[in-house]
């Protein structure tokens, strides 16, 4: 990523997509996980496309690396308002003046490093990436090398504890925006999932922020950042005002949200379908083939 960063500075960005290409062929032969779940994901969609011409698996690869060169563009100031247009339903913009905090849920469709640009677009607004990995702890370092001025923290979560959801409580009661991903399964495995129809077969999604978000009592608001035609539209849609969540139909409860959840993703991708970057096997029966050929 050093390099390309590099060749990407020295040549602009017609050197970086020459010098990509190579890259992303070895990563996509070296990768044979990614790359059947690339295939798998995009044999789920292009039926939704009877009109588009068949999705490539490559080129699937090659829309990620170029996401991955926007990821340190916009942390470096490179990506301005100017290439950006926000499509909101104007619940957020209510938010931000009252100074309501709240949860953002992105995913992995888009570029979600864009929500940078919300941070730049209000002086006092303050967001909080919640993140369940560690694999991306280099990445992170990487951008935090070319802008020490974000006004993006992240914070690594490892489990659902009381104490962590009283520090996100004190942030929220702040004015702060939580911004948590809905669509990767947490650390906990298959825990706090709910199985949903997603592109017209079942799949487990985490039920993990929208919890949070009944523990909270705030707003959850659903964020999609889609290039198109070289310029970054970002959706922001208020997804309820609160989740409400009784003990005795707890469970039946979460599994509506989230498929209202799924709902919405389904219909983001659907527009721009090569963009989500989710390269892991995601389905239930694909997952279920995998455990009983092991």
């Amino acid at each position: 990523m050093k390099i390309l960063l590099l060749v990407y500075r020295l040549l602009g960005r017609h050197g970086f997509r020459v010098f990509l290409f190579p890259v992303i062929g070895y990563y996509y032969w070296r990768n044979r996980d990614g790359r059947l779940a690339s295939q798998e994901y995009l044999s789920k969609v292009q039926p939704f496309l009877p009109s588009q011409p068949r999705l490539s698996s490559f080129k699937h690869f090659l829309c990620f690396g170029e996401t991955l060169l926007d990821k340190f563009l916009v942390w470096m100031g490179q990506i301005t308002l100017r290439d950006i247009q926000f499509e909101t339903d104007g619940f957020f913009e209510q938010s931000l003046s009252q100074k309501q905090g709240g949860i953002i849920v992105v995913s992995h469709l888009g570029n979600t490093e864009v929500c940078n640009a919300l941070a730049h677009q209000q002086p006092d607004m303050k967001l909080t990436l919640l993140v369940y990995t560690q694999h991306a702890e280099k990445f992170n370092s990487l951008m935090k090398q070319v802008n020490q001025q974000t006004k993006i923290e992240m914070y690594q979560v490892t489990e659902m504890s009381p104490a962590f959801a009283m520090i996100m409580a004190e942030r929220v009661a702040a004015g702060e925006f939580l911004v948590i991903a809905g669509d990767r399964t947490p650390v906990t495995g298959q825990q706090r999932v709910s199985e949903v129809d997603f592109l017209n077969a079942p799949a487990p999604m985490p039920q993990g922020c929208f919890i949070l978000a009944s523990l909270l009592s705030c707003p959850v608001y659903l964020m999609f950042c889609l290039k198109q035609s070289d310029r970054y539209h970002i959706h922001v849609e208020r997804f309820t005002e609160k989740v409400n969540l009784t003990r005795n139909q707890r469970q039946q409860q979460l599994d509506i949200v989230v498929q209202q959840y799924a709902n919405r993703l389904q219909h983001y991708c659907l527009q721009a379908p090569l963009q989500w970057f989710n390269f892991y096997s995601f389905w239930s029966s694909s997952r279920d083939h995998s455990r009983k050929s092991e």
